[in-house]
């Protein structure tokens, strides 16, 4: 993926064409950004370029697929908000699962390989 001159190599077909496309140059900004960042954690100076790129991924949904895991979380909010509140163990089950989903802010670099997965289907 990454060339000898230390380049990234966008032709590499681990990278499934997300290069290319309507949102290419969106993928190649927050890609380039997470690669290249020294921040700690790495690539958390990136998420404008992978909010960038996401916005633009839901506006071809044909090309880049729905995302699986907005479905997920919102299935689980409509399980919490479902839940019988009389019995606190439930609610707690419920809250963990939603912790689980929206612990890591930094989690649009694993979005970006579901969404690269999706593209691929």
């Amino acid at each position: 993926m990454i060339k000898a001159n230390g380049e990234i190599n966008w032709d590499c077909p681990c990278l499934q064409g997300m290069a290319y496309g309507p949102c290419g140059e969106q993928f190649k900004a927050a890609f380039s950004c997470f690669h290249y960042s020294e921040a700690d954690p790495k690539g958390s100076n990136c998420i404008p370029q992978f909010r960038d790129m996401q916005e633009c991924f839901v506006k071809y949904p044909e090309i880049y697929g729905k995302d699986d895991e907005l479905d997920e979380e919102d299935s689980i909010n409509k399980e919490t908000e479902n839940v019988n509140t009389g019995d606190g163990e439930e609610n707690i089950v419920s809250s963990e699962k939603n912790d689980s989903l929206s612990s890591d802010s930094t989690g649009s670099a694993e979005s970006t390989h579901d969404l690269s997965n999706a593209a691929s289907s």
